[in-house]
């Protein structure tokens, strides 16, 4: 069974929800049958490239919302992380354009090494003092790096701009089609939808009822036809 989640590298709930499901699905009965794949979700897709700001301006600018309550957004934050045993700064982070970051991803994907990257992404941008935004690319590089890619790979991939843009903006559209307007957006076997960082149990719920209800495989056609198998082919039939 396949989930999808969608979710953006500057969301401080796709990282806290990232650790919800985890700790859902490393309780799951058929974890080792589950694939995960992540997908694409830009949270300021308008921002510029080189456009960085500080979190509390930008969520005061955003939401309107003063800087004593962005800051008590921030630390109400940093208490559910650190519940999930996260790491989290709830003073100094900063906000960019991550839409180099999704590309990197979406190349991790085909080299096996999505979800570990990912999860460098998260602890750079939430965990670390560096900041993944104004340091430019050789910054994501040495996270790339890291997370068990080929620098000089991933250095062209940046080089790029049009290196897996597509595949990015293909995400974006199928979220809109799926009817996510925010994120983290989880999605099993195409069947069920949780929208949020939910608690385990409401993960280990869907887990279980997706897996349920997987429908059979239903054979079209005679089963007794002509094919091969482990104790070799049929022999044609004539007349």
């Amino acid at each position: 069974m396949r989930v999808e989640i969608w979710s953006d590298i500057a969301c401080p709930w796709c990282y806290v929800g990232k650790a919800r499901f985890e700790k859902a699905l490393a309780a799951f009965p058929h974890r080792d049958e589950i694939e995960v794949v992540h997908r694409s979700f830009e949270l300021d897709p308008g921002r510029a490239k080189g456009d960085v700001q500080p979190v509390i301006t930008m969520l005061t600018r955003k939401y309107g919302m003063s800087e004593a309550q962005a800051q008590a957004g921030e630390d109400n934050l940093g208490a559910q992380a650190a519940a999930e045993g996260l790491d989290y700064r709830t003073r100094g982070r900063d906000h960019g354009n991550t839409f180099d970051m999704h590309r990197l991803l979406h190349f991790a994907k085909e080299h096996g090494r999505q979800d570990a990257l990912i999860q460098v992404l998260y602890r750079a941008n939430f965990a670390e003092e560096r900041s993944v935004f104004s340091e430019g690319d050789e910054r994501l590089v040495e996270l790339a790096a890291e997370a068990g890619l080929a620098a000089g790979a991933a250095r062209a991939v940046l080089a790029d701009p049009d290196a897996y843009a597509e595949q990015v903006r293909a995400d974006e559209r199928e979220a809109a089609q799926l009817g996510a307007t925010g994120v983290p957006f989880f999605v099993l076997d195409r069947t069920y939808g949780v929208s949020g960082a939910q608690p385990a149990e409401v993960f280990t719920q869907a887990l279980t009822q997706a897996w349920g209800e997987r429908s059979p495989l239903r054979l079209v056609g005679r089963d007794d036809t002509d094919a091969c198998g482990p104790d070799g082919c049929a022999v044609p039939r004539h007349g």
